[in-house]
């Protein structure tokens, strides 16, 4: 993969190598995620944008400045609309923990319209006074105003706490039905996102996200970057400047890369990993020797639903901005899937180099239809219908070439490309 992207560096331009390498780490990261949970566990998580958003819903949350004068609007009435959610939940947990079983259910149901009536008189007011404040440049809370770097383990920890609630409720269910659970509950949550305003300015977009490196402006007019630039022979300033903040979000993204990989290797050999393996070859036998096997499940959908979460806050920061319409599951869900199949599940390398191969596919995939489409149909002129139709659809070869992937490595290579290493022991026996 290096080569191939040198090779792009030489052949289109160097920014769109790094580009695409960036956006093959943050895919990478990805893949760990749910290699951790289908690999080590053998949980279906199909709800992979969901956490992917809640990541980059984090970065806005933690980074953007706060919007004062919302804040001083309807600032009391949110915390205050928290507070009766909050006592809520307790009021509730508490009745189903005295109250005697045949009044639980209606004194349950009692407390909950209670606390929607209550949390309905704050918010409500409160929501449509912060989306009247500055609607086209605000109309949100804002952040914290902390560096976009806090961000990336805060939303490692948004999302585990999320999957921790998802996994509680779905986790007792089967690999298809959980399949099912978690795409619907993903959908709940990028549907929060979409048309919550106040919270996350829904689909106007958050831009303008602080970056944890420097603006290309910023680097036009320094000195040193200029000497830099000079040194090594660059022609515009310009180029040389958005490849070197590529550069630097590269070393970040694989500063992280290289340590959730570290951790999940230590993970994945330690007596935990060796028993994660065994519950999810056999969790019936696991279960009869004594193992947790729901408890040591949702530990496994957690970590993974962490790590998706930094990789979310990660892709978030390197575009600048929050678009809810954009997390579809094709991109953040199935992509991911082929990632991890193609490299072979259970393997951290093979997510790794699945996370890069298959992106790096993808995004080449279209000047390559473009080309491949144009050359065959040179012969039958510009003005001939099919040559048009052909070249107008060749960016859908991406779809097919995707598809063929997953075929192919489904029949001849079931394990992927790095499979899933075994112990002497266990390869003789089978």
């Amino acid at each position: 993969m290096c080569l191939v992207l040198i090779a792009i560096g030489f052949l289109q331009s160097w920014n769109v190598a790094f580009g695409i390498f960036n956006l093959c780490v943050i895919s990478a990261v990805m893949a760990l995620g749910v290699n951790m949970q289908w690999g080590y566990a053998g949980l279906f998580n199909v709800g992979v944008m969901g956490f992917t958003a809640l990541g980059g819903l984090t970065a806005v949350l933690v980074s953007m400045p706060p919007v004062g004068e919302a804040w001083a609007a309807a600032g009391g009435d949110i915390a205050l609309s928290l507070l009766s959610l909050a006592g809520t939940i307790a009021a509730v947990i508490y009745a189903r923990r005295v109250v005697p079983g045949a009044l639980k259910l209606p004194v349950t149901l009692v407390l909950l319209l209670a606390g929607y009536f209550v949390i309905g008189a704050f918010f409500g007011p409160a929501k449509e006074t912060i989306e009247s404040i500055d609607p086209a440049l605000s109309g949100y809370l804002g952040g914290a105003g902390l560096p976009v770097l806090i961000a990336w383990p805060l939303a490692g920890l948004v999302a585990a706490g999320a999957g921790w609630l998802i996994g509680r409720i779905a986790l007792g269910l089967r690999a298809d039905y959980l399949a099912i659970a978690t795409l619907g509950i993903s959908e709940i949550i990028i549907a929060i996102i979409k048309y919550e305003e106040w919270l996350s300015r829904g689909v106007k977009n958050v831009t303008g996200i602080p970056r944890p490196v420097p603006y290309e402006v910023d680097l036009i007019e320094s000195e040193w970057f200029i000497s830099l630039a000079n040194f090594f022979g660059a022609t515009e300033i310009s180029d040389a400047a958005g490849l070197f903040v590529k550069f630097c979000y590269a070393v970040l993204f694989v500063a992280v890369l290289a340590i959730i990989m570290w951790f999940a290797e230590r993970a994945l050999k330690s007596p935990w990993g060796r028993m994660m393996r065994a519950i999810r070859d056999n969790r019936d036998a696991a279960a009869a020797m004594g193992k947790d096997v729901k408890r040591r499940h949702l530990q496994t959908f957690v970590l993974g639903c962490a790590v998706c979460g930094i990789a979310g806050a990660m892709l978030t920061t390197l575009d600048g901005q929050l678009t809810p319409t954009s997390y579809i599951p094709l991109r953040y869900t199935f992509l991911i899937w082929v990632m991890v199949i193609l490299g072979g599940s259970g393997n951290n390398w093979g997510s790794i180099l699945g996370g890069f191969i298959i992106w790096f596919l993808w995004v080449e995939a279209e000047p390559f239809g473009n080309w491949f489409m144009s050359t065959i149909t040179a012969p039958l002129g510009e003005e001939s219908e099919l040559a048009q139709h052909l070249v107008a659809g060749a960016a859908y070869m991406r779809y097919l070439m995707m598809g063929a992937i997953l075929l192919v490595v489904m029949r001849f290579a079931p394990k992927g490309l790095i499979p899933e290493a075994t112990n002497r022991s266990t390869a003789m026996a089978k």
